[in-house]
């Protein structure tokens, strides 16, 4: 260090020869401790002698460089990020999108987006339902979200110039379901209001103003479209079906897809006269038909299959038109046209998803932009087979810089319709939160949600690409027991799972066995080692297999919640070797509230909740805080608020030396990347 400041002051001198003024900062576009002197300005050389002194008593010398960026968001910053979960969209003439969502962290529940760009938004983030959304020249009407006080079933409509709610319109009977959707389509055409009322089996028709007009019987309505004639095209989609009814409400016509199509989204297009129709049954495209006299299929719109198609990519694999499920289409006045896809993923709390996808083309159907969110409260873990540049959620597969490439969806709901992470009885709220291991050819994915006492268990093959095959779950009868996981969860570089079963104060360790032919992993009987008596009660566990490292997390003393980490956290090195008593180092954590903790190399990783957004890195061997990682480079990476999750961090020491440390950023729908290379 002493070496390096005598060099500094040399420098310093030779410019301050040439220049009264000079300053000595940091590499650009590095980060580093706070507070440590690595710049000089404005000093005579009297005052620079003296701070060098200093320097060499107190300070470390500048060794962190570190950048901050992010992955699953067109946008990282407050202002611009594109909002949480759209799940219906409705595109004005002049272009201005507007998208529903059922929860939006950081703004209004509906998002409104001009030339690629985020535009504001409207209400607050918990206000809509996010299933249907529409609008005409001066108003939006949106389903609005079950509420205690005004329950649900019901239409809010706002003014589209004061974005301000002027009326609501009950539409529904059934005011209490909290967890479906209760309107699943809206539609306007001159001064009236179509609403799909699901559990009433009708589509209702109101003036603009909210006045009843008539019901039109159908069972299981959703999207909704009205053409030029004001014919209603209702999709019910459980059946395959459109039909059509006359402005009156007499049926008309049907158009019967086939019996595994989904119909999940409608436009009419007045230009063409023909009726769009999002599929997200296993098609995963747009089908296109003539809307005059007796409809006849005349096109599609999207790769057969979307990106589930294995003849143009891999089977997984998103791209320009490989959608995933289309649950918006609309077209402005220059003939331009939007889809807005909801990547699958995500149980009732349908907030949970995470997912925007909107794709914009011209005319000709060239893309023109996209605009994604694609994580809410979830995680980005880097991938040991790619050395860090793919990156795994529970449900999507990242990789680049500045809001990085979208790479595939791994759920496929067609061949595993009883995955998990897509079971409507799911308590957790979605399993968004992976964790992931590449043992020889082989790759596992855990999945779990943002306060887990449950991991599922999920393989890859050739033939499946991306596409996450459903194993077992943790608890579940492939390990034999039913305890929740409540003493932490760590599955290591090597496959092998490590579980802390609730109230048995032991370390459970099943031993990856190997796998089979299709790729699938198996696990031996558990090892069991009793918890140390100083860690108790424990939630957390991290293993590192390459240094046969434990790390062990203790939980606030005296209390039953396990998803919190209290202060003291023990290191053993030589775990399996038999070291399971003499913890070295032990750190004890200052700062309040550390929620979720990550490993890899020579450094812990600390993040905590209801505080700051900054990560600590403590080193392994001697405890010491060696880094803090917070948002300096660039200043314009918003990085949220917190770590609101158990496993919300992820590390991954490169072979570079770098270290990738991921965070949840859940009030931008992002994940937040540091890469880090210690001095």
């Amino acid at each position: 260090m002493l070496t390096r400041i005598a060099s500094t002051l040399s420098d310093s001198f030779a410019r301050w020869i040439r220049e009264p003024m000079f300053s000595a900062p940091c590499p650009a576009a590095a980060s580093i401790v706070p507070h440590t002197p690595c710049a000089l300005a404005n000093k005579s050389i009297r005052a620079l002698l003296a701070a060098v002194v200093l320097i060499a008593a107190t300070a470390p010398e500048c060794q962190a460089q570190y950048t901050t960026d992010w992955l699953a968001n067109t946008f990282g910053t407050n202002t611009t990020y594109v909002g949480n979960g759209a799940r219906s969209m409705w595109v004005a003439p002049e272009g201005v999108i507007y998208t529903a969502s059922m929860w939006d962290e950081n703004e209004g529940g509906v998002a409104i987006y001009r030339n690629g760009q985020s535009a504001g938004s409207i209400g607050l983030h918990n206000d809509f339902q996010g299933s249907a959304i529409t609008g005409n020249a001066t108003s939006i009407f949106a389903a609005l979200q079950f509420s205690r006080t005004d329950g649900g079933g019901r239409v809010g409509r706002y003014n589209r110039t004061t974005q301000t709610r002027d009326l609501v319109i009950p539409v529904s009977a059934t005011t209490t379901e909290a967890r479906a959707d209760v309107i699943t389509g809206l539609a306007t055409s001159g001064a009236l209001l179509y609403a799909s009322d699901f559990p009433g089996n009708r589509v209702r028709v109101f003036s603009t103003d909210g006045v009843w007009q008539r019901d039109i019987n159908v069972s299981g309505p959703g999207a909704l479209a009205v053409d030029g004639a004001g014919n209603i095209w209702v999709a019910q989609e459980s059946a395959g079906r459109i039909v059509e009814f006359s402005p009156a409400g007499a049926p008309l016509n049907t158009i019967q897809m086939s019996a595994a199509s989904r119909p999940s989204a409608l436009y009419f297009d007045p230009t063409t006269r023909q009726l769009m129709a999002g599929d997200k049954g296993p098609d995963m495209n747009i089908k296109i038909f003539s809307a005059v006299g007796r409809p006849v299929q005349v096109g599609t719109f999207g790769i057969q299959g979307g990106y589930l198609d294995t003849t143009a990519g891999i089977k997984g694999q998103v791209g320009d038109k490989r959608f995933t499920r289309v649950t918006g289409i609309g077209k402005d006045a220059a003939g331009n046209l939007y889809v807005l896809n909801n990547p699958w993923g995500g149980t009732w709390d349908l907030g949970r998803n995470g997912t925007t996808d909107i794709h914009a083309y011209d005319s000709s159907g060239n893309l023109r932009w996209k605009l994604q969110a694609l994580n809410f409260e979830g995680n980005g873990a880097p991938d040991p087979a790619t050395d860090g540049a793919y990156f795994y959620g529970g449900f999507n597969v990242y990789t680049g810089t500045a809001g990085g490439t979208f790479v595939a969806n791994t759920v496929d709901p067609v061949d595993y319709p009883s995955d998990p992470r897509i079971a409507l009885n799911d308590g957790q709220r979605g399993q968004h939160f992976g964790q992931i291991a590449t043992v020889g050819a082989n790759r596992i994915l855990v999945a779990s949600g943002q306060n887990p006492g449950i991991f599922y268990f999920f393989h890859f093959n050739a033939a499946n690409g991306y596409i996450a095959i459903p194993d077992a779950s943790l608890p579940g009868t492939a390990f034999n027991t039913t305890a929740p996981v409540t003493g932490g969860f760590s599955l290591d570089s090597n496959g092998n799972i490590w579980a802390g079963l609730d109230r048995t104060n032991h370390i459970y360790y099943y031993p990856l066995t190997g796998f089979d032919a299709d790729g699938k992993p198996a696990w031996g009987a558990a090892v069991t080692y009793s918890t140390p008596m100083s860690i108790r009660p424990m939630t957390r566990i991290i293993y590192l297999a390459d240094s046969d490292t434990m790390i062990l997390a203790q939980g606030i003393v005296g209390s039953t919640d396990w998803t919190s980490i209290g202060t003291r956290i023990e290191v053993y090195h030589g775990w399996r070797a038999g070291n399971q008593r003499s913890p070295n180092p032990v750190i004890n954590i200052a700062n309040p509230n550390p929620k979720s903790i990550t490993a890899a190399g020579n450094y812990l990783f600390v993040g905590y909740v209801h505080t700051v957004p900054n990560i600590d890195a403590f080193n392994l061997n001697t405890g010491n805080l060696d880094m803090t990682l917070t948002n300096t480079s660039p200043t314009s990476v918003d990085v949220g608020n917190d770590v609101d999750s158990m496993y919300g961090l992820r590390s991954y020491l490169r072979s570079t030396g770098e270290y990738v440390i991921t965070k949840d950023n859940y009030n931008e729908s992002s994940v937040i990347v540091y890469r880090w290379t210690p001095g």
